[in-house]
């Protein structure tokens, strides 16, 4: 059995359960309390020495500690249905554009986060070593999440999908941005006709209530 080492009010661990869900895999669930510091005690480093969420364990025994390496192995393990493309064109647009919704999205709304908040003081970043916030990173990443809105919008004038004409793991990304921009007090406006309209239509899908 696939086990998820999983946060449900953390970003990437929900783009994994989305992934599982429209692959339609079973797994088990170990829950990971970000907000008391479960990830980094000893415990969870005997496990993932990265201290970050999500950790997948596979059915053959190896742990992949990050959403890329999920996506890989689940697309390879459970090909049906195809979210990484089936061409090579598609392959590439779609690999394209989730690189852009996590460097242009996500990440733009974590630099934000974790340079405002008070709860984040000294972990402006993920993982094992202590960051100090930087106030103008704050800022930047307000502005970088302003302007995905506003590339995402202008993405979606006429398509249904962010790459390759079907839903993929881009959507999936972009899905997991859009909602975790609200933690820094942005959200889709009238400004984004076409934002707004997929996402509506996004929330039509079961896995997106994950």
């Amino acid at each position: 059995m696939i086990t998820l080492y999983d946060c449900a009010t953390a970003p990437s661990p929900r783009r994994a359960r989305i992934f599982l869900a429209e692959k339609g895999v079973a797994y088990d669930t170990v829950p990971v309390d970000l907000r008391s510091g479960e990830q980094l005690g000893e415990a969870y480093r005997r496990i993932n020495p990265q201290c970050t969420v999500p950790a997948l364990r596979t059915e053959e025994g190896s742990l992949l500690t990050d959403n890329a390496a999920i996506a890989a192995y689940l697309e390879a393990r459970f090909p049906e249905p195809p979210l990484l493309g089936e061409t090579p064109e598609e392959k590439a647009d779609i690999a394209s554009w989730n690189w852009r919704m996590e460097f242009e999205g996500l990440l733009a709304i974590a630099e934000a986060l974790r340079n405002s908040a008070p709860a984040m003081a000294n972990r402006a970043l993920t993982g094992t070593v202590d960051y100090a916030q930087i106030p103008q990173l704050a800022e930047r990443g307000l502005a970088r999440a302003a302007q995905f809105f506003a590339m995402l919008n202008e993405r979606l004038a006429g398509r249904d999908f962010v790459a390759a004409g079907r839903f993929s793991v881009a959507d999936i990304t972009a899905v997991v941005a859009v909602d975790f921009a609200r933690v820094v007090k942005l959200k889709p406006g009238e400004q984004h006709p076409h934002l707004l309209r997929w996402r509506a239509a996004m929330a039509a899908r079961p896995s997106m209530a994950l």
